[in-house]
């Protein structure tokens, strides 16, 4: 098996950009490829460098995204700004489940919702909330994650 080099680093970011199979950088896929289980040190008492409130904060934003309809808006926004029906097509889900799974994305900060005439369009706040997303279906993908009611051996 050839070996692999990391791909460039972006500019604002200490963390390699990953090319996809068509040569342009991101993806799913591209992450998948990128993705290392290989633990990290994390010095002791990481959760201890972050105030009380951040992880708090960091907790509901994560139960915000708990939901596989959620996580499928969020990958829809990911590639640009979408209208609900729009959403609704694409992932055959029905208006008003849609229209609730927004408003509970909307009230955590992950969407942004901006009316032009009568349709309101949404986009996802910060590409971060993407990158954590992606990151957590490239993760199962992999086979990374257990399923539910199932726990893994640890290594």
């Amino acid at each position: 098996m050839p070996e692999r080099t990391m791909p460039p680093v972006s500019p604002d970011a200490a963390t390699p950009v990953p090319e996809r199979p068509d040569g342009r950088a991101g993806g799913v896929t591209a992450l998948a490829d990128a993705h290392d289980h290989a633990p990290r040190e994390l010095g002791t008492s990481t959760a201890a460098r972050h105030a009380a409130g951040t992880l708090t904060g960091a907790g509901d934003l994560l139960r915000a995204l708990a939901a596989p309809v959620r996580i499928a808006i969020v990958l829809q926004l990911r590639e640009g700004e979408r209208c609900v029906h729009e959403l609704v097509d694409a992932l055959a889900v029905a208006q008003p489940l849609i229209s609730q799974h927004l408003r509970v994305l909307k009230s955590a900060g992950v969407v942004h919702g901006e009316r032009h005439g009568r349709e309101v369009m949404y986009r996802l706040v910060d590409e971060h909330l993407a990158h954590i997303v992606v990151d957590a279906v490239t993760h199962v993908e992999e086979g990374g994650s257990a399923v539910r009611g199932e726990h893994r051996e640890e290594a």
